[in-house]
C-alpha cells in the first residue's frame, strides 16, 4: 500500500549525531515531531531544540500558525522595543511562503498599512515594517491594487524626501518599482509623483544600491509607458544628457557593474533602440511631400554642382532622364522611381533617416563615396543606396531593433551611452567600411551579398569586443579587413574541427605522404584517361581537335589528331608518341613557346591562363597544350610533373590535399567526439622497482 498523503521521508541530521530518516506526519504538532527526534538521539529539553532546512535560505521550522500570532500581536504593541523587534522577525520569517499566508488570513497586512499611513517614524522601525510589507507582497496573496492611495502616497513621499535613511528610500524605490507593472492607474500616480527629476537625483548619489533601485524604477516605468510616453520620457532624458551621466559615473565607475545593473542598461539600450520600430516598419509613401523631399536631398547634396545651372533650360522629359540617371549613380536598383527601393520594411523609412543624416551630418564623406563610385566601370561601383538599406536591415538585426526585451540579458555596448544620436553615427562609420571592403574584396555588383555578409561578420566581431567608444569600434572595425576575415574563418573552421590541437597536427604531417601519393595516383590516372584539346594557331583560334593520353605503364604519352564527336579515342587510334623517358622539363604560361609566338598585341587571358608544353627530345621539340579547364590544366600539369619526378604545384593539388586530410582526421578521431586532446602526452610511468609479477607456465599443468 502507499504510504498516506500526509506522511513524508525526511532526513534530519545533527552535528555529533548517527542521522535519522523519519516518517513525519504532517498533521502531527511540532511539538510531538521534535520530542521523538530528541527521544531517539537520547536529547532531555525537547523544548530547547528545533528544526532548520539544511539548503536554501536555512530557515527555522515553526508552528507557523502560532508564530504568526505572536508577531500579530507583537507589532500592535504600545512598547517600542517589542513592536521594532517584532517588526524585525517578520520581515526574516515572511519570506516563508506558509508564514506568510497564516500572517496574511489574520489580515496582518492592515497593521502594516496602519504603521505607514499614521505613523511619522523614518528610523529603523519603519525600515522592518517595509522589508516586511515588501517579503509578503512578493507571495502575490495580495493584488497590489488594494493598496490605498494614503498609503501609496506616504511611500512616494519616503522618495521625495531628502533627510531620511537610505534603506527607506531604496525599500520604498522597490515597492513602488513592483506596483507600477501592476495597474495603469498606479502607472500614472507614480509618473505625476516621482518625476524623472527625482530618479535623475538618486542616480547620481554614491550609494550603489540606492542608484540601482532608482535605475529599476525608471526602466519599470518605461516599459510600462506607452509608445508616445515612452517617446517623451527619452526625449527629456536625452535633454537631461542621461546618456552621458551613465557612460562617465555609472559604466566607468570605480565600482565593478554588478549583473543587476548591467540588465537595467541592456533594457535602457534596448527601449531606446525600439525607438527606431517604427520608421524601420513604414514603408515609403511616394505620395509623401515630405518623403520625396529626403529623397531629392540625396541627389541635390551628390551632384548640386553639376545640375544646378543649367537644370532650368532642360525640358521636363530631359530634367526627367538627368534625375534617373543620377539617382542610378546613387546606386537605387528602381533610377526611375526610386521610392520603389524604399517600399520594403524593414528597413522602410529608417534606411532614408540614415543616408540623410549621412549625407548632412557628413557630406564630405558622402559625397566622396558617390563620386568615386560614379566614377568605376557600372559593374564594379558599389550602390551607395542599395548598401545603405542592406547596412540598415543587418543593423536592425544586430542590435536586436523591434525586439521585446529579454528578462535576463546583460548585453549591452559601453559606446551607446557615450553618443547621442548612436544608431545614426553607427550607420556613418559602417557605411564607409562597406566602401572599403568592396574595394578589397575587389566586388562586381555580383557580390554584393557576399559583400555585406563580411561587413555584418565585422560588425558583429567588433562590437563583442565592447568598444567604450565610437572612435574606438571605427578604429578596430577599420583594422579588421578582408584578409583578416578571411584568415579568422580559417582558424575557426579548424578549431571547431579540432585541427590545431598538437598532436592532431602531428598525424596530420604523418598523414600526408599517403595522401599526397594517393593524389599522384590520381593524377596518373586522369593522364591515362586522356583529355580532348583543341589546336590554338598564331592567327586564330581553329576547330581542329585532337587527343591525348598515358600509356597504362605509365611509359609512354600518345597523341593524334581525332574527329568532333570523337569522346575516347583507343589508344592504337593515336599515331605521334613521346617516350615519358624522352620529356625533359614543363613549360606554363608565359613560358610557352605557343604563347610568345605573337610578339606584339595583347595575349589572350584565358590562353596564358590555360597553356602548358612539354619540351622533349635531343632539340628540345615542344608539344604545345591549351587546357579546355582550369580543372584539366591542374590535373594535367600535376601528372606531368609526378612523370618527371618534380613536386606538384597547381592550387588543385592544395585543395584536394586538404580535403582528404579533414576526412581522414575525422574519421580517426571519430572515437574522440567530445574528449579533449591533451597538447603532450601523459607521461611514461617509471618501470617497476621488480619483474617477479611474471606467470610461471611450468606449473600449470599438474
Amino acid at each position: 500500500m502507499p504510504p498516506p498523503k500526509d506522511v513524508v521521508k525526511i532526513a534530519i541530521q545533527m552535528v555529533g549525531a548517527i542521522p535519522q530518516l523519519i516518517e513525519l506526519q504532517q498533521t502531527k504538532p511540532l511539538s510531538a515531531v521534535l520530542k521523538d527526534v530528541c527521544d531517539a538521539w537520547s536529547l532531555p529539553n525537547a523544548e530547547h531544540y528545533a528544526l532548520q532546512y539544511a539548503d536554501g535560505r536555512q530557515t527555522y521550522i515553526t508552528e507557523s500558525d502560532q508564530e504568526a500570532e505572536r508577531l500579530y500581536s507583537g507589532i500592535q504593541s504600545k512598547n517600542v522595543d517589542v513592536k521594532t523587534d517584532s517588526l524585525k522577525k517578520l520581515a526574516s520569517l515572511s519570506q516563508d511562503v506558509t508564514f506568510a499566508q497564516e500572517f496574511i488570513s489574520r489580515n496582518g497586512l492592515k497593521q502594516i498599512y496602519s504603521i505607514v499611513e499614521e505613523g511619522n517614524d523614518t528610523g529603523e522601525m519603519l525600515a522592518h515594517t517595509l522589508k516586511a510589507f515588501t517579503e509578503l507582497m512578493e507571495h502575490d496573496f495580495v493584488s497590489w491594487e488594494n493598496l490605498s492611495t494614503v498609503f501609496i502616497k506616504k511611500i512616494m513621499s519616503y522618495v521625495n524626501m531628502n533627510a531620511v535613511d537610505a534603506s527607506i528610500q531604496q525599500l520604498s524605490l522597490s515597492i513602488l518599482e513592483n506596483m507600477v507593472p501592476t495597474s495603469r492607474l498606479l502607472f500614472e500616480l507614480v509618473k505625476k509623483e516621482v518625476t524623472l527629476d527625482r530618479l535623475l537625483t538618486h542616480l547620481q548619489v554614491t550609494n550603489a544600491q540606492l542608484q540601482l533601485k532608482a535605475m529599476a524604477l525608471l526602466i519599470a516605468l518605461l516599459l510600462t509607458a506607452t509608445d508616445a510616453e515612452r517617446r517623451d520620457m527619452m526625449d527629456y532624458l536625452r535633454e537631461k544628457n542621461i546618456r552621458q551621466f551613465i557612460h562617465k559615473n555609472i559604466i566607468h565607475s570605480s565600482e565593478p557593474l554588478g549583473d543587476e545593473m548591467a540588465h537595467y542598461l541592456y533594457v535602457l539600450q534596448s527601449v531606446s533602440l525600439n525607438l527606431c520600430e517604427h520608421r524601420m516598419r513604414t514603408s515609403m509613401d511616394p505620395y509623401s511631400q515630405e518623403q520625396r523631399e529626403l529623397l531629392q536631398s540625396l541627389r541635390q547634396t551628390a551632384f548640386e554642382s553639376e545640375s544646378e545651372a543649367p537644370a532650368g533650360n532642360f525640358s521636363t522629359e530631359r530634367r526627367r532622364s538627368l534625375c534617373a540617371k543620377e539617382f542610378r549613380k546613387l546606386g537605387f536598383t528602381n533610377n526611375s522611381n526610386p521610392a520603389e527601393d524604399l517600399r520594403r520594411a524593414p528597413p522602410g523609412l529608417l534606411a532614408l533617416d540614415n543616408m540623410v543624416y549621412f549625407s548632412r551630418n557628413t557630406p564630405n564623406a558622402y559625397s566622396r563615396f558617390v563620386l568615386e563610385n560614379s566614377s568605376r566601370e557600372d559593374k564594379h561601383e558599389c550602390p551607395f543606396a542599395r548598401s545603405s538599406i542592406q547596412l540598415t536591415l543587418i543593423l536592425c538585426e544586430i542590435l536586436h531593433v523591434g525586439e521585446p526585451c529579454s528578462e535576463t540579458a546583460q548585453a549591452f555596448y559601453p559606446m551607446f551611452f557615450g553618443q547621442d544620436h548612436f544608431f545614426e553615427e553607427l550607420f556613418c562609420i559602417c557605411i564607409q567600411l562597406v566602401n572599403k571592403t568592396w574595394k578589397e574584396m575587389r566586388a562586381t555588383q555580383e557580390d554584393f551579398d557576399k559583400v555585406m555578409q563580411v561587413v555584418r561578420d565585422q560588425i558583429t566581431r567588433t562590437l563583442a569586443l565592447k568598444p567604450t567608444s565610437l572612435e574606438l569600434f571605427k578604429t578596430r572595425v577599420n583594422a579588421l579587413n578582408y584578409s583578416e576575415i578571411l584568415k579568422l574563418r580559417q582558424t575557426e573552421r579548424l578549431h571547431q574541427e579540432e585541427t590545431l590541437a598538437v598532436p592532431v597536427l602531428e598525424l596530420r604531417e604523418r598523414l600526408k605522404p599517403e595522401l599526397l601519393e594517393l593524389i599522384r595516383q590520381q593524377r596518373l590516372l586522369h593522364l591515362c584517361e586522356g583529355t580532348l584539346f583543341r589546336k590554338i594557331s598564331s592567327r586564330r583560334r581553329q576547330d581542329k581537335l585532337w587527343y591525348c593520353r598515358l600509356s597504362p605503364n605509365h611509359k609512354v604519352l600518345h597523341y593524334g589528331d581525332v574527329e568532333e564527336g570523337v569522346e575516347s579515342p583507343p589508344i592504337e587510334s593515336l599515331t605521334e608518341k613521346i617516350p615519358v623517358a624522352d620529356m625533359k622539363m614543363l613549360l606554363v604560361g608565359k613560358e610557352c613557346p605557343h604563347t610568345k609566338e605573337k610578339s606584339s598585341g595583347k595575349q589572350n587571358k584565358d590562353v596564358l591562363e590555360l597553356a602548358f608544353s612539354i619540351v622533349h627530345d635531343v632539340e628540345e621539340y615542344c608539344l604545345n597544350f591549351v587546357a579546355p579547364t582550369r580543372y584539366e590544366f591542374c590535373l594535367w600539369t600535376d601528372g606531368l610533373n609526378v612523370l618527371l619526378g618534380k613536386e606538384m604545384t597547381s592550387e588543385r593539388t592544395q585543395t584536394d590535399l586538404d580535403v582528404l586530410l579533414s576526412m581522414e582526421l575525422k574519421l580517426r578521431l571519430l572515437d574522440l567526439e567530445n574528449i579533449s586532446i591533451p597538447d603532450t602526452p601523459p607521461p611514461i610511468p617509471k618501470p617497476p622497482s621488480n619483474l617477479n609479477f611474471c606467470y610461471d607456465f611450468s606449473h600449470a599443468e599438474q
